[in-house]
């Protein structure tokens, strides 16, 4: 089992994580998305354009700390409606 933990919460966790780019990916249905908040920042690459959500756990904010691709490029169509990590947001494996 997979795990994404931050600030003490495990955030997803799941058997059926996507690695690209190395990078755990996880199942929409496996992110508590009562840790998520809404974020503005967008970014793009060969994958597609990336949104993100902030992170807010025990009193503190994470901004930006998921990633998703609503609409992936064909070549990473396997992460479609799965979330990725970073900003300190440790992954078990």
């Amino acid at each position: 089992m997979t795990k994404a933990i931050w600030n003490g919460v495990v955030l997803a966790e799941s058997e059926d994580t996507v690695v690209l780019e190395g990078n755990h990916y996880f199942p929409a249905d496996s992110l508590k998305r009562e840790y998520t908040s809404f974020s503005n920042h967008r970014s793009s690459s060969d994958k597609g354009q990336a949104q993100y959500l902030s992170l807010f756990v025990n009193g503190e904010l994470n901004p930006d700390a998921v990633w998703f691709y609503p609409e992936p490029s064909e070549s990473a169509a396997a992460i479609k409606g799965r979330y990725a990590f970073w900003k300190g947001v440790q992954i078990i494996d």
